[in-house]
């Protein structure tokens, strides 16, 4: 009996031996250029975090200010940021983009090159910084803290001409120097046009691609924090969807050459939207949209709230289909999130904490058309496994496959989620969920795109077997994640 268990013993090692060499022999997949960045990478998990709209315009009723708005209207009468950044951390967000400058001009913290700033306002005897306090309370709250600087500004005279830039780098300089770490620096496209400009009252115009010399303002930012993350219409960190309606196309690619991006070009919305499979440059998608009709608080607006079902509907298009999504939440003239604002969130995260409560893929068996080198290290169960860093993946002449997860028993789905390992690159181009009905797989959900995460809504059916077929994909399929809700 010794001996046998003697023989047994030696056999499972020299099997052990052999299957460990074996894996140790077989090389991961090449990347498909380009790649993410460390910095993207982490961006890409954030998934969502919210947008604050909040200056003279909450008290003037106006989307855009003319910058000849008094400091004096900027009053809020119940001024809480804690209320804000608790109630977006309860929303599931992670995160916090305050606008500190918009094209008004208007300075949320007492600025030194401005007196149309905080410090000339009622608000707290002008002793008020609105940005030191938001920031503050996000780092209680857990979230990260990011800043809106307008480029565009109507109230300065001098816009249009070199010092203004000069002007804009020492702002930068003056937020990035007060506020660490920062992990996203936004800015948009609207530049240039009427304004008040210190009693021109005229409407001038910039060359947007030359006035600022961005690569040296971006610089500038960089040396102070090198982690923060770049948001425009073109990146060069991130880039714009293309609209403000809370979505981001079906195909997305987060590869783009960036010199195709600019203002008036034929189709560029689309562009944006879309992205483009042989892009130069890894330029992801972030989608921008507000929780009411405009930007700012405006009490006609009460009635207009996204319901707790359309932000749901949004997070499916922007975050389920592999962007990010930046949710504009405006406080009201209290300088508090609307009650109105704070429930349709609330309703939100219900609803996608019942959605997604239990993935009912997690450690389940799956199988695989084939997995490479017969290698432990890209088996199919890498995918149920929970671990965002292992992956299945093909061999390099197998730009199809196919994979199989058995849920135990027949479940009720709705959802189905899948993630490339986008360190490799993304790849596939065309893809479809599967279930077994009448003794035949049939399609139930079908795709083109997946990146970091797509999201795939199918009519709630009962089925104990999930396939994830890959039709086509620029090289190998690298698979890191399957859920099932």
């Amino acid at each position: 009996m010794n001996l046998m268990l003697r023989l047994l013993s030696l056999i499972l090692l020299c099997n052990l031996f052999i299957f460990t060499s074996c894996k140790k022999s077989v090389p991961p997949p090449a990347p498909v250029l380009p790649v993410p960045t460390d910095r993207q990478l982490v961006w890409h998990e954030m998934e969502q975090y919210a947008f604050v709209h909040f200056t003279t315009n909450t008290f003037t009723d106006k989307e855009w200010g003319f910058g000849d708005e008094s400091e004096s209207v900027f009053n809020p009468t119940a001024m809480d940021v804690t209320q804000w950044t608790k109630t977006i951390k309860a929303a599931g967000l992670k995160g916090l983009v305050l606008t500190c400058k918009h094209h008004d001009g208007f300075c949320l913290w007492p600025s030194q090159y401005t007196e149309h700033s905080v410090k000339n306002s009622p608000y707290k005897g002008g002793k008020g910084n609105v940005v030191d306090e938001v920031e503050k309370a996000c780092r209680v709250d857990d979230l990260k803290f990011g800043v809106y600087l307008s480029p565009w500004d109507r109230n300065r005279a001098d816009y249009g001409s070199p010092s203004y830039v000069e002007y804009y780098r020492n702002q930068l300089k003056e937020l990035f120097a007060a506020h660490k770490p920062v992990f996203e620096m936004w800015f948009d496209g609207a530049n240039g046009g009427d304004g008040f400009y210190g009693g021109a009252n005229e409407k001038r115009k910039i060359d947007g691609k030359t006035y600022y010399d961005w690569p040296t303002t971006l610089n500038l930012v960089r040396e102070m924090e090198p982690n923060v993350i770049f948001f425009s219409d073109a990146g060069p960190d991130i880039r714009w969807c293309g609209n403000e309606s809370g979505y981001v196309n079906e195909t997305n690619w987060n590869t783009i050459t960036a010199d195709t991006l600019y203002a008036g070009k034929s189709g560029i919305q689309d562009l944006l939207g879309t992205g483009n499979e042989n892009g130069t440059s890894w330029i992801p998608a972030e989608v921008d949209v507000s929780i009411r009709p405009g930007w700012f608080y405006h009490a006609k607006e009460d009635s207009l709230v996204k319901t707790p079902q359309q932000l749901f509907d949004i997070y499916l298009s922007s975050v389920g289909r592999g962007a990010n999504l930046i949710l504009n939440i405006p406080p009201d003239r209290r300088g508090l999130i609307n009650e109105i604002d704070v429930a349709a969130l609330q309703g939100w995260k219900k609803l996608i904490d019942g959605y997604f409560k239990t993935n009912l893929a997690l450690n389940k068996l799956a199988t695989a058309s084939s997995f490479r080198g017969n290698s432990v290290d890209y088996n199919p169960s890498m995918v149920t496994d929970g671990d965002k860093d292992t992956y299945w993946a093909t061999n390099d002449e197998e730009k199809t496959g196919n994979l199989v997860i058995d849920l135990g028993s027949p479940k009720l789905i709705s959802f189905v989620t899948i993630q490339e390992y986008i360190k490799l690159g993304q790849r596939v181009k065309s893809f479809s969920v599967e279930i077994v009905r009448e003794g035949k797989w049939v399609t139930v959900a079908k795709g083109t795109t997946i990146g970091y995460k797509r999201i795939l809504k199918i009519f709630p059916t009962e089925a104990q077997n999930i396939r994830i077929v890959i039709s086509d994909s620029k090289a190998c399929p690298v698979i890191s994640n399957v859920e099932v809700y």
